[in-house]
């Protein structure tokens, strides 16, 4: 099996690299990189191309590692035991079964996507050291050893809000996604936007990437934000002219609000455009 990106997603030569080194050492691929730089569409994708199943766990600040393995709802089978429910002599019926154990059980190989690892409790990762090492648990409650059919392709993203445990760093093979230059972004473009007009890119992106090189701006325009404007440009009809810095000076690009996302940076924005004018 070998990646090379899809039609949908465009996979620079390094990821691609760093996907294939992944699955050749049947190690997780831990994917860092701004927000919106579409570290979760690689494993869609990933899917897509290898046409595996996608089994998504979508971590939350109060995830824990045991719920991606399982859980005995001790809660139900005493509420069914009040009740004289026959089902409660059987525990397994008691167990829910997580993302990891969905994984470990298929019978073809799956991608497991772990999303957003960073957002948990620094424990977390080490919680699952031995389980994504090993590919195998033990369930107490049934004592059963849970092991993987087939090992499945793990991909987890961190936004990089905290820092990763070294012992969960060393089992991982690691690929930090670079913001795409502007002829990368063009491609992408093109894959959602084929027939839109050049002018209206060519002024778009000039605009977008010095809005992205406006120093002291809290939360810069992704990629995934630079779609959604194009959209709304090529939906309302805007001319390339509107996009353009009017005698040299900067403007205020219509709908910007696609693309700043807090007041700190509109304000920001805006008071360097007046400068600009003055």
């Amino acid at each position: 099996m070998s990646f090379k990106g899809t039609e949908k997603y465009i996979a620079s030569r390094e990821l691609q690299l760093a996907v294939n080194a992944a699955i050749t050492l049947q190690k997780p691929l831990l994917i860092k990189g701004e927000p919106g730089t579409g570290k979760t569409m690689l494993a869609e994708e990933l899917a897509s191309a290898l046409q595996a199943d996608l089994i998504q766990w979508h971590i939350k600040s109060t995830t824990k590692a045991q719920q991606g393995l399982y859980e005995y709802d001790a809660v139900s089978r005493l509420r069914d035991s009040q009740l004289g429910d026959s089902k409660v002599h059987d525990i397994s019926n008691y167990i829910i079964k997580g993302k990891l154990w969905q994984a470990f059980e298929a019978q073809k190989r799956t991608i497991l996507l772990i999303d957003e690892i960073d957002k948990a409790d620094i424990e977390f990762p080490n919680d699952l050291l031995l389980e994504l090492d090993k590919m195998e648990f033990f369930v107490y409650e049934t004592q059963q050893v849970v092991k993987a059919q087939q090992r499945p392709i793990v991909i987890i993203t961190s936004n990089n809000e905290k820092e990763l445990p070294d012992a969960f760093l060393r089992r991982c093979f690691f690929h930090y996604i670079q913001f795409p230059d502007a002829d990368e972004m063009r491609r992408i473009v093109d894959v959602h936007f084929p027939n839109i007009k050049k002018d209206l890119l060519n002024q778009a992106l000039e605009a977008f990437f010095g809005l992205r090189d406006i120093p002291g701006l809290k939360k810069k325009p992704s990629t995934s934000e630079l779609i959604d404007w194009l959209k709304l440009l090529v939906a309302e009809d805007i001319s390339p002219e509107a996009l353009q810095n009017k005698d040299g000076k900067k403007s205020i690009p219509p709908l910007y609000g696609a693309l700043l996302k807090n007041e700190q940076d509109i304000h920001l924005f805006e008071k360097l455009v007046f400068m600009a004018r003055r």
